[in-house]
Order: structure tokens, then sequence, then C-alpha cells
């Protein structure tokens, strides 16, 4: 098994729509890779002691607030105090709020955001300028990540990240996009992000109390492929295993990547280095 911080990333699989046979709603995108699993590695089902959902209703939003100021309390306390109400971002347009609710009590165990640029630039945008590869593509940003402390946090976590690959699947984005302080910075490198800015390092951000962050990105439809080719030890997770308690559907009179210029069909130079798919 590769260790990820020694590989550097290159070209995630085109998601594919995988019915769910005791619903009559829409099926969730998941990555191709399970349509067509490797002989060594089938598509298994899990279930998860907490469920996560798009947050649609104040009351939620206040689970989600809790948790997330909560979080933010464990390791920046008075920027923690700014947290405890809704930034107005969480209710704009272009914007939705994770929620993984406990199934034992219907407690909060965490909250992440995601925020797309179809109506309005990045947060990050604020500190920085995008590399022009980037720009008039469907791009989502990954806030807020909020999690309860103790072994079922870090469940949440990995379970939150996979739900926002999910989502930015249905959304039809091509680049998810994170901001990092270390030390948390280095698990988006192991899920193999990578650096936008790779000769700037941290960078201070001025919509985030000027706290040097590393800005990072995530191809979205290469990254089943990604993983596969190194192996990488969250594969079967992401990819080979279907989690039902993971339902970030929502109604979406159109997807966001028909809203942008088509990319090109070949891209001649592969933005970071990196070799195409």
């Amino acid at each position: 098994m590769h260790q990820l911080s020694a590989v550097r990333p290159p070209p995630y699989q085109a998601p594919v729509n995988l019915p769910i046979a005791d619903r009559h709603q829409a099926p969730v995108n998941l990555p191709i890779a399970d349509r067509h699993p490797a002989p060594s590695m089938e598509t298994t089902l899990e279930r998860l002691p907490f469920s996560v959902r798009v947050v649609s209703n104040d009351t939620d939003l206040s689970k989600a607030v809790s948790i997330r100021a909560a979080a933010y309390g464990r390791h920046m306390p008075e920027f923690a105090e700014k947290l405890r109400t809704p930034e107005v971002i969480d209710s704009e347009p272009g914007v939705a709020v994770l929620l993984a609710e406990s199934k034992l009590d219907g407690s909060p165990v965490g909250t992440l955001r995601i925020q797309n640029n179809a109506y309005m630039p990045l947060k990050v945008e604020q500190s920085v300028t995008l590399p022009h590869w980037l720009r008039d593509r469907p791009l989502a940003e990954v806030s807020r990540l909020g999690i309860v402390g103790g072994t079922i946090g870090r469940l949440v976590k990995i379970v939150l990240i996979k739900a926002a690959f999910q989502y930015c699947e249905q959304d039809g984005i091509d680049w998810a996009i994170v901001a990092a302080r270390a030390p948390l910075d280095r698990q988006y490198d192991q899920l193999m992000f990578e650096d936008l800015y790779p000769e700037q390092g941290f960078i201070p951000m001025r919509h985030g109390n000027n706290i040097p962050h590393r800005v990072l990105g995530f191809e979205i439809e290469t990254g089943a492929q990604r993983w596969t080719e190194v192996q990488h030890p969250l594969l079967k997770f992401f990819v080979h295993t279907h989690h039902s308690d993971i339902d970030v559907r929502v109604e979406r009179k159109v997807n966001l990547g028909g809203l942008f210029p088509e990319a090109p069909v070949v891209r001649i130079t592969p933005p970071l280095g990196r070799r195409p798919v």
C-alpha cells in the first residue's frame, strides 16, 4: 500500500447513476468504479451510526451551527464565538450545508459547507486569485468542516468528505477547493488534493483573520482513477462501498456544469504537471 504523502498526485473517474431500489427519487451519483469494480474489490453496502443530509430548514441549520462552533472552539476559541450564529453565506444561493446526525438521539455530530461559483465568487477568492486554468470552470469550495471529538469524529469527518464529493458529482463540479491550515492540510494531502500554489505554500487568508492556509484542489472526474492507480487505503471506502445513510440529493433545475463554457476536449498541458488520464 502506497503512502500518499510520498505519491505525486496525478489524475477521478466520471460518475454514473446507481439506482437505489428502496427509493423513488433520482439516483445518487457515485464514481464509475462502482459499476466496473476491480475483480478483487466488489461493491459492498455499509450502514453508519449516523446519517448525512443537506440542511433544509432552520432547525437543521441550528444543529449544524452548534457543532461548527463547538468544533472550532476546541482549537480557535475566539474565532468560534463568531460562529455561534449562522453566517450570511449559509443561506446564499449556490450554498449547501451538510449535517451529520446521530441515529441514536438525533444529536449533530458533524457539518461542512459547500459553495459553488455559479452565483458569486468562492469565499477563498477574497484572499487569492485562482489559477487561470480554473477560470470559467464549475468549482465548489468546501469549508467549515466541524466534527465531534473522539473516535467517532474521525469517521464522521471522512464520511462528510465523501458526501461532499458526491454532492459535487451531482452538481457537475470540476474541482473541489479547500483552504486548510496546518496541520489539517495533511489530511487533504492524504486524499490526493493538490496544492494550487505549490511555490507559495501557506498563504495568509484575508477573509480568515490572516491565518496562513494552503489552498488545495481535487479534480472530481479523475478522483476514483487516481485513487485506483495508487491503491489508496481509502479506495474501498470511497469508491467500492455504498453508504445509504449519505443522502445529499437535492432538486436541481439545471446541472451546474451546464452554466459554464465547455472545457477543451484535450488538455494540452495538464495542470500542476500531472499526466493526462
